[in-house]
């Protein structure tokens, strides 16, 4: 009887994003910043819409670090191709996020503006945010 062929690789799936942040669940730089209340991939345009939103409010004063790189290359097929063949060509990358991890902080704004600038900015996200302070934010 013929044995399937064992491979020395493992096949890359996509993975799960199972619990909260471990890392990257606290405010390293700034005194303000969004954190996420659910799992969801976030891709490079929408990083780059929320930084857009966030520095036009703040009229490019204070500073802002976004907290979440892209690095997960995602593949698609194109449109009416048939099963098989391989995998798909990359389409755009995206950043995995988990409840708790911090997206983005800012540093150098008022209070009003800096809660403003990141309502603006989380609504071009996909997932559910909260906006959080420093503990010891002194106004």
């Amino acid at each position: 009887m013929l044995q399937p062929k064992k491979t020395k690789y493992r096949r890359r799936q996509k993975g799960r994003m199972k619990g909260n942040a471990q890392r990257g669940n606290q405010l390293a730089f700034g005194s303000f910043g969004i954190k996420t209340l659910e799992q969801s991939w976030i891709t490079g345009r929408q990083i780059e819409a929320m930084r857009q939103a966030v520095v036009r409010h703040m009229k490019r004063e204070g500073q802002i670090w976004i907290r979440i790189f892209p690095d997960k290359p995602i593949t698609k097929k194109p449109a009416e191709v048939r099963m098989g063949k391989g995998k798909g060509a990359p389409e755009g990358f995206v950043a995995p996020v988990t409840p708790g991890r911090i997206i983005i902080e800012v540093e150098g704004v008022p209070y009003e503006v800096a809660r403003e600038a990141l309502r603006l900015g989380s609504q071009k996200l996909p997932v559910k945010t909260r906006f959080i302070i420093r503990r010891d934010y002194q106004e």
